[in-house]
């Protein structure tokens, strides 16, 4: 079933003006229509990421926060340490150099 319409459009690509033979042709050439496909494509890519960023920056500080509490933290190790050296000998006064933790066999740091 071809029909025969002939519509004078204008190309929304270029600008040019064709004969359009059904009534919902918007591009005069296959290269009109591949560029304005391209940028749709580029276009929705853009979208896509102006989007994520939006959601990026607009996320509450408090979960950001709320990733600290996932972190471990290196003072249960060394109680775990240090209570293992309390069952072993010799006892290695190199292990920690912090001042807030005293020494198990209590020799001076």
């Amino acid at each position: 079933m071809s029909s025969n319409i002939k519509i004078q459009r204008i190309c929304q690509c270029c600008g040019r003006e064709f004969t359009a033979r059904t009534s919902v042709t918007k591009f005069c050439s296959l290269k009109c229509a591949s560029k304005a496909y391209k940028a749709k494509l580029r276009n929705d890519k853009i979208e896509v990421s102006d989007k994520e960023v939006q959601l990026i920056k607009t996320k509450p500080v408090e979960i950001l926060k709320a990733k600290e509490f996932l972190t471990v933290s290196v003072q249960p190790y060394r109680r775990l340490i240090l209570a293992a050296k309390d069952r072993a000998s010799p006892c290695s006064v190199r292990l920690f150099r912090s001042t807030s933790i005293t020494h198990p066999c209590g020799l001076p740091h």
